[in-house]
């Protein structure tokens, strides 16, 4: 098993840091660079033509080495995996494509996200309830309490599963702070996939469950070799083609791991960010204040004075500790 996992890891590494170097010039020359917003950081607008769409480079190469690397590439789970992750990356792809290349600023209007995104969280709530036999019950993080929410799981578990989707696209803000986040989250659920095999049991739920784990290990290892060209001062951007891919490879993990509302601990750095807006938002527009200097919460420390990468550290120790408090909060939930 662990040779399939350092596979993994290594080939989404290798392709993902032979890609970059060919495909980042290309960017370039198609004039995929990155637009910055007038009202935020100064510092931010010497970025301003950086490529962007990025993410087309490590999903090459989380997706190719899963796919190799899996014991059962066929199976249901490392399909739903490969597809719910491409399905979101292909709306930040589209939007991405509208903003980039048409040159229209806003995109995808918010509700068409939207639509696309409970779409496929319904997908993957109906794959892992009616194909996967997983249940509507959800565990409760740091207890042996497993609560059966019946249909109202479908509307929970997707609100979840967009939130965070969208709270990894919010955290996109400073180069590296993603995908190095992304990163410690997918090493927790390497863990976490392959507790969840030693306690089901059995050669088919073994097979499937270290799957999982392939997954996981490749899309840290696509994180990783992102993180050359990405970490500051970036010579490319992931975009929301790769931001939005990257919550989704770990929403789908979430889900199929049992692990939904566990993932809301693992990932607890992207619900500060996504929190941090909301916060924001509601403020200014009911007491017409802010209570940060900028949302989301990584540019109310760069307006502080600290520096780009001293943030980036910052928040990936905090990334960091999340993901192993998430593993802890997940041990109970085995009974």
């Amino acid at each position: 098993m662990s040779e399939r996992l350092v596979l993994a890891a290594g080939l989404a590494l290798i392709i993902t840091l032979v890609l970059s170097p060919f495909l980042i010039p290309v960017l370039r020359i198609l004039k995929f660079g990155q637009t910055v917003r007038d009202d935020g950081p100064k510092r931010h607008l010497k970025k301003a033509g950086t490529p962007t769409m990025g993410g087309i480079i490590f999903l090459v190469g989380i997706i190719v080495s899963a796919l190799v690397s899996a014991e059962q590439p066929t199976s249901l789970e490392m399909v739903t995996l490969v597809g719910i992750t491409l399905g979101f990356g292909l709306i930040g792809f589209i939007d991405d494509f509208i903003k980039v290349v048409m040159h229209r600023s806003l995109g995808l209007r918010a509700y068409q996200k939207l639509i696309g995104q409970f779409g496929l969280a319904f997908v993957l709530m109906w794959v892992s309830v009616h194909w996967l036999g997983r249940g509507t019950d959800v565990a409760i993080p740091f207890t042996t309490i497993h609560l059966e929410l019946g249909w109202f799981y479908y509307f929970l578990i997707s609100v979840v599963i967009v939130v965070m989707t969208n709270a990894v696209n919010l955290t996109d803000g400073l180069d590296g702070l993603a995908a190095g986040s992304t990163m410690f989250a997918g090493i927790s659920y390497i863990a976490i996939a392959l507790l969840a095999a030693v306690q089901g049991g059995g050669v088919a739920v073994l097979a499937h469950e270290t799957d999982m784990a392939v997954f996981a290990a490749a899309l840290v290892g696509g994180c990783v070799g992102f993180l050359r060209f990405n970490t500051y001062p970036a010579r490319v951007f992931m975009g929301d083609t790769g931001s939005l891919a990257l919550g989704g490879a770990l929403v789908s993990l979430a889900v199929l791991t049992k692990s939904e509302l566990v993932l809301i601990v693992i990932g607890g750095l992207f619900a500060l960010e996504a929190l941090s807006v909301i916060i924001q938002v509601f403020s200014f527009q009911t007491r017409g204040k802010r209570v940060f200097r900028m949302s989301p919460l990584h540019h109310h420390f760069e307006l502080g004075g600290w520096g780009e990468w001293k943030v980036v550290l910052v928040f990936w120790a905090v990334a960091l500790v999340c993901a192993v408090l998430g593993v802890v909060g997940y041990l109970p939930t085995l009974g």
